[in-house]
Formats: C-alpha cells, sequence, structure tokens
C-alpha cells in the first residue's frame, strides 16, 4: 500500500513541476493596417475638351475699311416740270466700320443728261415773253441739259451672318446742287439751285473674295432745291447703284487655346 501511494507521490509532483514549467503564452502580434494611397487629383474636366467635340468656328473678321466705286441711274423731277428724266452717272463712297453691323460712310456722286420742261410753265427758265426774248421752238416741252452733284455723308448697316450675301442699309445726309442749261430763240439760259439732300435705301454684297465683292443698291434719294429767284422745294428721286467693294480686312491671329482645340 505504501509502495503505491508513494508512486502517486512521485507522479503528482512530477505534473505540478511540468505545469510550473509550462511557458506562458505570448499576445499575438497586432496586425497594422496598411492605408491605401491616395487616389492622384484629376485635373479638372472644362480644360480637357470632350474627345471628338470639333471646336467652335472662329469669329469672322469683318472689313475695316470699304471702297465702293460704281456707275448710278436716277429717275429724277429736278426742276419740278411734272415730268420723270432718266440720268445716268456714277457713285463713290468711302465707309469705316466701327462694328461688324454699324460703320461710317462719306458719299459723293453725279448725274447727267437731259431734263424736259414745260413750255406753257418753264419756271425757274423765264416764260415766253420775257426781255431778252427766251421762245424754245418746241412744244409741249423743250430740252434742258442737266447736271447734278451730291456730297453726303452718313451711318451704313450691314447683316454679316451668311457666306456670301451681306445685306446692307443707309441713311445719309448732305449738300447737293443742280445745273441747267436750256437755248430757245437764240438765247442760253443757265440756272444753278443748292439745297439739301436725304438717301435713304438698301442693297446686298456679293462676296467674290476676301477684299472684293459686287454691290447693288436701290436708294430714295430727295433733293430740297431752290433756284434764284424761286423758293426752295422738294423732290423725289430714285437711283439705282451697281458696283465694285474694296475691302481692307485684318485676319484674327490665332490663340494658343485655338491651336490646342482637338478635332474629330
Amino acid at each position: 500500500m505504501r509502495k503505491y501511494l508513494g508512486v502517486l507521490a512521485v507522479v503528482a509532483a512530477l505534473g505540478a513541476m511540468t505545469w510550473a514549467q509550462a511557458p506562458a503564452q505570448t499576445p499575438a502580434p497586432t496586425q497594422t493596417t496598411q492605408q491605401a494611397p491616395a487616389p492622384a487629383p484629376t485635373p479638372d474636366l472644362v480644360d480637357i475638351p470632350a474627345p471628338g467635340v470639333k471646336p467652335g468656328p472662329l469669329e469672322q473678321p469683318y472689313p475695316r475699311v470699304e471702297l465702293f466705286l460704281g456707275g448710278s441711274y436716277a429717275k429724277t423731277g429736278l426742276f419740278n416740270a411734272g415730268y420723270w428724266a432718266g440720268l445716268p452717272g456714277w457713285d463713290v463712297s468711302l465707309g469705316a466700320n466701327a462694328t461688324r453691323w454699324l460703320g461710317v460712310v462719306v458719299e459723293g456722286g453725279q448725274y447727267y443728261g437731259t431734263s424736259k420742261i414745260p413750255t406753257s410753265t418753264p419756271a425757274p427758265f423765264p416764260v415766253c415773253n420775257g426781255n431778252p426774248s427766251f421762245c424754245p421752238d418746241t412744244y409741249p416741252t423743250f430740252n434742258v441739259s442737266t447736271k447734278e452733284y451730291n456730297f453726303l455723308f452718313g451711318a451704313q448697316f450691314a447683316r454679316r451672318k451668311y457666306e456670301r450675301w451681306t445685306p446692307i442699309g443707309e441713311l445719309l445726309y448732305g449738300h447737293q446742287g443742280t445745273r441747267g442749261v436750256a437755248t430757245g430763240g437764240g438765247t442760253t439760259y443757265t440756272k444753278i439751285g443748292t439745297g439739301r439732300a436725304i438717301v435713304a435705301g438698301a442693297g446686298a454684297d456679293y462676296k467674290i473674295s476676301p477684299r472684293f465683292a459686287l454691290r447693288f443698291k436701290a436708294d430714295y434719294f430727295q433733293t430740297g432745291t431752290a433756284f434764284p429767284g424761286f423758293g426752295k422745294k422738294k423732290q423725289d428721286n430714285f437711283r439705282f447703284s451697281l458696283g465694285l467693294v474694296i475691302r481692307n480686312v485684318h485676319k484674327k491671329k490665332r490663340t494658343l487655346e485655338d491651336e490646342t482645340q482637338i478635332e474629330p
């Protein structure tokens, strides 16, 4: 019996020593979480043109100076005789454009030909029973060699929207003069009158090249002529002009932004 008790005591002692010498568990190392790298900043979407988008067209330059040289034809009643006279002539203007649609223009022109004056009421020429005698040998009208000149200034308007055609309008004011020479009964009379002039009209330019265009226009041409011995009277006239426009165009310089535009 004592033998068995001694064996149990030895076994118990060995177990206690084994438990006392067992190494303590070391705590598990804490895992460190690695931070994800911050995303690279994306550039502003406004600065990156969308692929395949065609850049907008550049603003087309407009003529800064325009010189018009043309022929003209006027239907006039410069002597208030009640007869229309068809007078050919010429028309020249120089315009300076302040904007795409507004410009300042200076214009000069002249018309010449033959006007008809009633023999019974020849004003501003003298009546047949005057002294010295002025009695035309034609009836019911006599011929008057007519010349008219005008010098005008004002505004010109343009609608620069189309590639080939440019509608225009003009409103002018200035000075004009009329000279008439008639012969009757061996006596020659010359009458000269002056007064104001007003022009209001419209037309269009047809582009031939950036520097040249073909212009045609129609105008209401009102004159207010006063002849010596007669009061000032209003005359309603109309004119039609056709000619060449010479332009001075400055091309727009391309910027770095224009060069970097992406085209399809």
